[in-house]
């Protein structure tokens, strides 16, 4: 098949092209650069969708960018980045004389709201209650197909746990703790690590979580109850392209089927602290309190860190979907090499 991956030079739509090109299917990725099998966005939005049996929206601006500050044009970059590039590649499929048979919108968990005991599945209904929950509202509709194309055109959202690619943040942090524990001689927190996440070697939450955890500068957010969605980045990237195969009757359908990207364990944040400390062989004990990431980031960005869901993968599990790493001691074990 050819496979067409908006976003798809970052660090799931890596993991996604490696797979994919595996299988013997063709990728081109759609960038802001052109490259080597690579298109811009402009050249969807003049040229129309190119030949392709699939397409994937990965793109988006990234929650955690160290480099910004939480204001109003923040946030207006982060709707737009995810919500004008799915629209975009949306009626591009509408208006292609062929259009592929799967379309893949990969959103977020955010939609479903915090909890120390609800627990959601596929089939939960929600409303939006905070920026992000809108967030997520507004960019799975920019994904909709009109009834004549999604009568062909199978529609997929999958919701994994929160992207959180903060390489650099981890330092910004702690920089901008021990510049405050100067002025103010108070003790600082330790760097942070993400709540809910896509886990993999060569990127994503491990890559900013690697250099505190082995320094023993890792530690719980928060309260550390708070649930933890994850999901190795070997099996997004199999969801993914489990749900670009050619739809079967008993999957067809106009509504856009949802699956929830998150490993079947349940754990949460504290469980999930012990047992990286424990596979990399590094204490973790220097836990970062809630008003201290409130203060760093703002209250509604905080929220990803400070707060979580129990999000179950029960539609996901039903299409047959094999997870490679179902646990977390199989999935970090796996990362870190032991």
């Amino acid at each position: 098949m050819k496979i067409l991956i908006g976003g798809g030079s970052g660090f799931v739509g890596r993991e996604l092209t490696r797979l994919l090109i595996s299988k013997g299917h063709e990728v081109t990725v759609v960038s802001r650069q052109p490259g080597p099998g690579n298109i811009t966005w402009s050249d969807v939005e003049s040229k129309g969708l190119p030949p392709c049996e699939g397409a994937v929206n990965l793109t988006g601006e990234n929650l955690m960018n160290p480099l910004r500050w939480w204001n109003e044009s923040y946030k207006k970059d982060l709707f737009s980045s995810r919500i004008d590039t799915t629209r975009t590649l949306a009626q591009a499929i509408a208006a292609s004389p062929n259009p592929p048979h799967s379309w893949v919108l990969v959103s977020g968990v955010a939609c479903y709201k915090p909890s120390l005991t609800a627990e959601y599945t596929e089939d939960s209904e929600w409303a939006p209650f905070d920026l992000l929950s809108r967030l997520v509202k507004e960019w799975e509709a920019a994904a909709l197909l009109p009834q004549e194309v999604a009568n062909t055109t199978r529609q997929v959202v999958i919701r994994p746990g929160r992207f959180i690619h903060i390489c650099m943040f981890y330092i910004w942090t702690h920089m901008i703790i021990m510049i405050r524990q100067d002025m103010t001689d108070t003790v600082p927190p330790s760097p942070l690590s993400p709540l809910g996440a896509v886990l993999g070697r060569d990127g994503g939450a491990m890559k900013q979580m690697w250099l505190p955890f082995w320094l023993g500068l890792g530690g719980t957010l928060g309260s550390g109850r708070q649930p933890f969605p994850w999901i190795h980045v070997s099996d997004l990237a199999g969801i993914i392209a489990h749900s670009l195969e050619p739809p079967t009757p008993d999957t067809s359908s106009d509504s856009p089927q949802v699956l929830n990207g998150v490993a079947p364990a349940l754990n949460n944040n504290y469980e999930f602290t012990k047992e990286l400390g424990r596979v990399m062989r590094r204490p973790t004990l220097l836990p970062v309190p809630g008003f201290a990431m409130n203060a760093l980031l703002g209250s509604e960005r905080a929220v990803v860190l400070t707060q979580g869901q129990k999000v179950i993968p029960r539609r996901t599990l039903e299409t047959g979907y094999q997870y490679k790493f179902p646990d977390l001691t199989s999935a970090l074990e796996e990362i870190v090499g032991r």
